[in-house]
């Protein structure tokens, strides 16, 4: 299951564009802000106790390497992660840059799945309205369907080849921790940045704050 559920994620994301039509990706923005807020919770509740107990003295290096980390991928993603994919011409060719930048995010994210079962719960959350985002974006964008359907199937491969190679590869196992420390960073980033970014409106914002209580108080009794 930590293998197909973020396959099926992705199918999910992409059929729900299909069937349903949304016309902006904003419709989505409080299921954004939940995973947001779950994907953070699990982190702190979760991640950060397991690498702390190790008393490796560089865990925090390897935190701020994670955030650096996405911080750079985020300058060829243009911040997918987090829901911000912008149509600027019809393009007809293969996003590689983007590509790359979310596999290797997706890739980083896997490795601590196989031990945190509610880790996993949580990307599949998180995957399912970027993947509608990133669906709404090759649609307006005008790509061939061949090319959005390659993209996205070859982008849900990478989370479970982080968790095979966690299983399986013998030096991300020797180093486990510090590569746990490295995601941590990069969930800080983008789950913070989704839950910071402004909102336009009163209502959404309150809405927002419950989906947001809701979410860490659901992470919590997991």
């Amino acid at each position: 299951m930590n293998y197909l559920l973020p396959i099926i994620a992705i199918a999910v994301g992409y059929l729900f564009v299909i069937l349903f039509k949304p016309k902006k990706a904003s419709n989505i923005k409080l299921f954004l802000a939940f995973s947001g807020a779950f994907l953070l919770a699990l982190t702190v509740f979760k991640l950060l106790p397991e690498v702390y107990a190790s008393n490796n003295k560089n865990i925090g290096l390897f935190i701020m390497g994670g955030i650096l980390l996405q911080i750079f991928l985020e300058f060829f993603s243009k911040g997918a992660e987090h829901g911000h994919v912008h149509v600027h011409s019809p393009n007809k060719t293969f996003p590689w840059l983007l590509f790359i930048s979310l596999s290797v995010h997706s890739f980083l994210e896997g490795i601590p799945i196989h031990d945190h079962d509610t880790l996993l719960l949580g990307i599949i959350i998180h995957k399912v309205p970027i993947a509608i985002i990133l669906t709404l974006f090759f649609i307006q964008a005008k790509y061939s369907q061949k090319n959005t359907l390659l993209f996205l199937f070859l982008f849900s491969l990478m989370t479970p080849l982080g968790s095979f190679a966690a299983e399986e590869i013998a030096f991300i196992k020797d180093y486990y921790i510090e590569a746990s420390a490295i995601v941590i960073g990069i969930f800080l980033h983008v789950s913070t940045t989704i839950l910071f970014e402004s909102s336009e409106g009163h209502k959404f914002n309150l809405a927002k704050l419950v989906v947001v209580i809701f979410a860490t108080f659901l992470a919590y009794l997991l």
